[in-house]
């Protein structure tokens, strides 16, 4: 009884919110202004969307809009250099664009801010752009944390702490780490050679891994949602495969052992596109899971406006389901920052692996040393 009076208010209830959120909807669409358009001024989604995702010449936090018409941009302008054959190198910060636009000037000494891409007033002036922009800065700072905690770590080891003694600090967090990568993922895939391979495969995971937590803070660049950040790395790895590989490797593909030669003549073409498509997943692979995440967090906080526009109470209520999903998949996303790194790691040592693969002396010698615990021996000799 109890059961079906709790159904019958939870239905009543329902409909009492879509009677409400049709009649406010219903009223908002008989203004002279519709909907759709007061929504569309109020909030643009393909500007917040991509301009988060994309690059930038600062980084951007937020707007203070004033009653006043005028807005207050909380963000650090970035370096701006150029350079052009008409008018040789150019310097400046990218404020100045802002500072030339309030004073009524389309330009800067003849450059322009067009769609994120600075460009030349002048057509026929070919510019090239050298500028610091907030995914290279993020980059460098990523790479100068990375050395800073890897060297602090190094000059410990050296002094005799975490060999003589248990690690400490920091040891204590990067060395499990190391320890995993080592184990988990060098060498099952990479047998005698792990040790060989294995700074490069750390290098790309701490990397990937730091640019991933830093994509997380609010005003930062989304690095490793960038396409040309993942197509170096991938370019990279598809190099230090290629260059890797042995006549064993180059066999299978163009001459399978086995094989008959009528199924040949599909099955080579087959390998040897697979030889580009196998990088350029491990590109389209990282590209779109940080980018996926990204969008869908602004997206949920953006339904709060959106929901505003139409009418202040939905906006409130909006914010009840949409921020606990925000904070659910913020979480969500620290652990594909982690995964995602393990992943391009693990299918890079893969690559690698599948490159070094036949050598069956070394292998053999390889696999019977680690069943009798001698692997660390093997590797010195």
């Amino acid at each position: 009884m109890r059961h079906k009076c709790l159904k019958s208010l939870l239905v009543l209830a329902f409909g009492l919110f879509l009677t409400v959120f049709a009649a406010n909807t219903f009223a908002q669409g008989t203004d002279k202004e519709p909907t759709a358009e007061k929504a569309k001024e109020g909030l643009d989604m393909k500007e917040v969307i991509f301009g988060h995702i994309m690059d930038a010449h600062e980084f951007h936090f937020f707007t203070i809009k004033h009653e006043d018409g005028t807005k207050t941009e909380a963000a650090i302008p970035l370096p701006v250099i150029l350079y052009s054959s008409q008018k040789g190198f150019s310097f400046f910060m990218a404020s100045k664009f802002e500072e030339a636009e309030k004073e009524g000037k389309e330009d800067y000494e003849g450059y322009k801010l067009a769609e994120g891409k600075i460009v030349a007033t002048d057509p026929s002036v070919k510019v090239y752009d050298f500028s610091l922009t907030r995914n290279v800065v993020q980059m460098i700072l990523a790479l100068a944390l990375l050395v800073w905690i890897l060297t602090s770590i190094g000059k410990k080891y050296k002094s005799g702490q975490g060999v003589t003694s248990a690690p400490k600090g920091m040891q204590s967090l990067v060395e499990p780490v190391v320890v995993f990568v080592r184990d988990d993922v060098a060498r099952p895939n990479l047998g005698y050679k792990a040790e060989k391979y294995l700074p490069y495969l750390l290098t790309i995971f701490f990397f990937i891994l730091i640019n991933n937590i830093f994509g997380l803070i609010p005003g930062t660049a989304n690095v490793t949602g960038n396409i040309a950040f993942t197509v170096v790395l991938g370019v990279i790895t598809f190099i230090v495969m290629l260059a890797s590989s042995n006549k064993h490797f180059w066999l299978h593909i163009f001459n399978p052992p086995g094989v008959p030669g009528w199924v040949k003549v599909i099955l080579v073409p087959v390998e040897f596109m697979s030889l580009f498509l196998k990088p350029f997943s491990l590109i389209i692979r990282l590209f779109a899971n940080m980018v996926a995440g990204h969008i869908i967090i602004i997206c949920l906080i953006s339904l709060i406006f959106i929901f505003g526009q139409i009418s202040p109470a939905l906006g409130y209520g909006s914010s009840i389901i949409s921020i606990p999903f925000t904070i659910f998949i913020y979480f969500i996303e620290i652990l594909v920052a982690f995964l995602q790194a393990y992943i391009f790691t693990t299918l890079t040592a893969v690559l690698i692996g599948s490159a070094i693969e036949g050598d069956h002396h070394h292998e053999g010698h390889s696999s019977h040393d680690n069943e009798n615990g001698l692997y660390d021996d093997a590797v010195m000799l």
